[in-house]
């Protein structure tokens, strides 16, 4: 079974919601809003993904409407807790696979490669 972690109101995250009971795929949903996801869990998938950058949205109202200085933060517990205070910054959704295998973002064509469906 897969999970998905994103937010219930996200467009995005029903889309691959909807995707995934489309073609049969067994999966969990956690809204991280209202389930808080751990710090050592979002600094595995920020170190899987390839950095903080990777796993922030920084094209969202809320990343725009930060102050300068939270901005760049300069450490990983600086990252959690600005995580921690917006989740909603976290990319979505979030894909974490049997294998723990962690990807952002949702496209039909990366989840069909991803899932090996040949629809």
């Amino acid at each position: 079974m897969v999970t998905v972690y994103g937010l219930a109101t996200c467009d995005t995250c029903r889309k691959a919601r909807n995707w995934l009971q489309r073609f049969g795929v067994e999966f969990g949903f956690v809204d991280y809003r209202e389930n808080r996801v751990p710090p050592e869990t979002l600094r595995s998938w920020a170190t899987q993904l390839g950095g903080w950058e990777k796993l922030v949205n920084k094209a969202s109202t809320t990343w725009r409407q930060l102050p300068e200085a939270r901005k760049s933060p300069g450490s990983d517990p600086e990252w959690t807790l600005l995580l921690k205070e917006y989740p909603q910054l976290v990319k979505r959704p979030v894909l974490v696979t049997d294998d723990g295998t962690v990807s952002v973002g949702f496209t039909d064509n990366a989840w069909k490669a991803r899932f090996g469906v040949r629809k």
